[in-house]
C-alpha cells in the first residue's frame, strides 16, 4: 500500500470482489459511437483530475499514525485503540435498489471495509455485502483488478475495462461515492490528516476536487443517471482552499454538506 494509504483509497483505487458476465463486443461499439467528442473530453478529464489529486497525495509525508509493518503500512498501535464509530453499516447495501445505487453503495462500503480493516475491526459483513453487490451488478470489469499490484494501476485498469465493456457510465458513480467517502472520513479526524499537508497540497487537491465537481455536472447532460451524482456533489464547491488553515476551515463549515452528499449517494 502506498503511505498515505487512508488518504489515497477513495482517489487512487476501487478493488472490488471479480464476478462473471460478458458484454459483446458490438454493444460497446455502439455505445461508443453514441458518444460525443466533448463527452469523451469531459470524461477524460474527469479521470485526469482524480489521478492528480493521487499524485498530489503521493507526494505528502506520512501521516503521524501510519507506520512501516510486517505487511506493509498499518495504524499505529495507539490509533487503533480507538475504533472509529462514522464507518457505513454493511446493512446499507440491502438499500440499493438501482443499479447506479448499487454501484456507489459498493464503493463507498469499500472504503470503509478497507479503513475497518486497518483498525482490525471485524470484515466479514462488509465482505458479503461488497460480494453481493458485485453478483448483482455482474460487472466483467472487475475480473480486469484481479492481479493488479498497486493502487495506480488497480484505478486505471478498472478505468480501462469499464471503458471497454461499454460500462465507463458507472466509473463514474463509483468514483465519486469514493471520494465523497473519504472526505466524510477525512473530515471526522481533519486535524490529524491535514498534519501533513501544506499549502501548495491543500491548494491544488481542492481546485482538482472543483473542477471534477464541475465536470461532473457537465457530463449529466449525456448520463442522465449521473444526475443526482452531479446534484448530490455540487454544493462540495465551497472547498476550494488557498492553504492549509483556510482548508481546515472550509471543512469544518461543509460537515453538513459532506454528510448530506454522502447521505444521497447511498440512499
Amino acid at each position: 500500500m502506498k503511505k498515505l494509504s487512508v488518504l489515497a483509497i477513495a482517489f487512487a483505487a476501487i478493488a472490488f470482489a471479480a464476478c462473471g458476465g460478458k458484454k459483446s463486443a458490438q454493444a460497446v461499439e455502439d455505445i461508443d459511437s453514441l458518444k460525443s467528442f466533448e463527452q469523451q473530453q469531459i470524461e477524460a478529464s474527469i479521470k485526469m483530475h482524480f489521478d492528480s489529486i493521487a499524485a498530489d497525495l503521493g507526494k505528502l509525508e506520512q501521516l503521524p499514525f501510519l507506520q512501516e509493518g510486517e505487511n506493509g503500512v498499518q495504524l499505529t498501535k495507539e490509533e487503533k485503540q480507538v475504533k472509529p464509530d462514522y464507518l457505513l453499516a454493511p446493512g446499507v447495501a440491502d438499500e440499493a435498489a438501482t443499479l447506479s445505487e448499487k454501484y456507489r453503495i459498493m464503493s463507498a462500503l469499500n472504503v470503509d471495509r478497507k479503513i475497518a480493516s486497518m483498525y482490525e475491526m471485524p470484515t466479514e459483513d462488509y465482505d458479503k455485502a461488497i460480494t453481493k453487490l458485485a453478483a448483482d451488478i455482474d460487472d466483467p470489469s472487475f475480473k480486469a483488478i484481479d492481479n493488479a499490484n498497486t493502487l495506480y494501476e488497480t484505478t486505471t485498469t478498472l478505468y480501462d475495462a469499464m471503458n471497454e465493456n461499454g460500462r465507463i457510465n458507472y466509473f463514474w458513480q463509483l468514483a465519486s461515492a469514493a471520494l465523497v467517502e473519504q472526505l466524510y472520513v477525512t473530515n471526522q479526524n481533519a486535524d490529524k490528516f491535514l498534519s501533513v499537508f501544506n499549502d501548495e497540497a491543500a491548494a491544488n487537491v481542492t481546485f482538482r476536487i472543483v473542477l471534477i465537481l464541475d465536470a461532473v455536472n457537465r457530463l449529466k447532460q449525456y448520463d442522465p443517471e449521473i444526475a443526482p451524482v452531479a446534484d448530490a456533489i455540487a454544493p462540495l464547491d465551497v472547498l476550494n482552499a488557498t492553504s492549509v488553515s483556510e482548508l481546515k476551515a472550509q471543512l469544518a463549515e461543509a460537515k453538513d454538506k459532506i454528510a448530506a452528499a454522502r447521505a444521497a449517494l447511498i440512499k
